[in-house]
């Protein structure tokens, strides 16, 4: 009997793989250490190149349904002057490239339901990885095995499965922190994504669906800051207070059960994806900051990419070392610039933010524009 791939880890990059193996029909399997499989966070922005894999798939419908179209991307100063504006609607129409934002925990449900029951197998924890000449085997955290023809290993940043392939990859602190939530949307926010650069931090909302904002707030702190993580609504709203309406009261007006903490890491960009039998996807392989919106993104590109090599290729080591050609300019230039973006965005310095804000805009929209279409337009066909 021919062996099913495995997928490890159930995340967004994970169960998108899964709807593209079956696309293809090839067989396969996910194994997922937890015993639900539920969206994890608050909202996610799927941008261009996502959603034409998404269309791909057959979803697309289905997550536009159950999220929110975004038409602008704003980025405004601390008194709601803009800074930059990048017209959304008309890449979606000029280009094809549609910008969706959705609560994480609804995406999750409409990958699980594309998926067969039977092939999602939780509470299997993946904690080394054995090749042999035929096939692989997967050691799980209760001493069980399970043979593969080959593993795509798609569980995260703090990846254990990555730890043992390359033991020296490295986990890397931007220098912020983050506060995530939800909130019902009793402002009329509609259509764009918001984000405010100015000296308490950067804020950033966005409808998502179901008359839900998502909202996020960084700042500027160190590492795993036991102050940072004790931070309440109302001293976030505190810390808001002088930026303009309605930021301090999109805070305010969160429940404290909405409100989640982490702070804002990448992966060291890595030189090696494919291990003979095994390859990394995702955060798994190239963890970003979300400050270009393609963490996500990179992984959903990863899921279309694989599966098709899986399916030109029977060589399983032949569509690995592709992929892997394929995948590392493009996503070691997003992770770089990403972290270096956000570098920028978070400068307290006064008179370093008027020059950063006087420069974007004094930008060109067209020149933007160009910038976010050479991102966005990949062929998936």
């Amino acid at each position: 009997m021919t062996l099913p791939v495995l997928i490890i880890g159930g995340g967004i990059a994970g169960l998108t793989t899964a709807v593209a193996l079956q696309h293809f029909k090839i067989d396969f399997r996910v194994l997922e250490a937890v015993p639900e499989i539920k969206g994890v966070g608050a909202g996610i922005s799927l941008a261009g190149n996502a959603m034409r894999v998404m269309h791909q798939l057959g979803l697309a419908e289905t997550i536009k349904a159950e999220g929110h179209p975004i038409s602008a991307m704003v980025i405004q100063d601390e008194n709601g002057k803009t800074i930059s504006v990048m017209d959304a609607g008309k890449l979606s129409r000029e280009h094809g490239l549609d910008n969706v934002a959705i609560h994480r925990g609804a995406l999750h449900q409409i990958l699980v339901q594309a998926l067969p029951p039977e092939k999602i197998l939780t509470q299997h924890k993946a904690i080394d990885i054995q090749e042999y000449p035929t096939h692989v085997e997967i050691v799980l955290q209760n001493g069980n095995r399970v043979s593969a023809a080959c593993a795509l290993v798609a569980d995260g940043i703090h990846s254990v499965i990555r730890k043992k392939l390359l033991p020296l990859a490295q986990i890397r602190y931007s220098g912020y922190t983050c506060w995530r939530g939800i909130v019902t949307n009793t402002w009329g926010i509609e259509n764009a994504a918001y984000e405010t650069w100015g000296p308490a931090g950067r804020f950033g909302y966005v409808p998502v669906g179901g008359n839900k904002i998502y909202w996020f707030a960084c700042k500027n702190a160190p590492a795993k800051s036991e102050a940072m993580q004790r931070m309440t609504i109302k001293q976030l709203a505190d810390n808001f207070s002088k930026y303009f309406h309605p930021i301090p009261e999109i805070i305010s007006q969160t429940p404290a059960s909405e409100l989640i903490w982490s702070d804002i890491i990448d992966l060291k960009p890595i030189s090696k994806y494919a291990f003979g039998k095994a390859v990394l996807l995702g955060d798994a392989a190239h963890a970003t900051t979300p400050n270009m919106g393609q963490g996500a993104c990179m992984g959903i590109e990863d899921a279309w990419l694989i599966a098709r090599l899986l399916h030109q290729h029977t060589q399983t080591e032949t569509a690995f070392n592709l992929f892997e050609t394929q995948r590392l300019p493009r996503t070691h230039y997003i992770v770089n610039t990403s972290y270096q973006l956000g570098k920028v965005a978070q400068w307290e310095n006064q008179l370093l933010a008027k020059l950063r804000n006087c420069a974007l805009r004094l930008m060109p929209a067209s020149v933007n524009e160009k910038q976010v279409v050479k991102l966005l337009d990949i062929e998936v066909g």
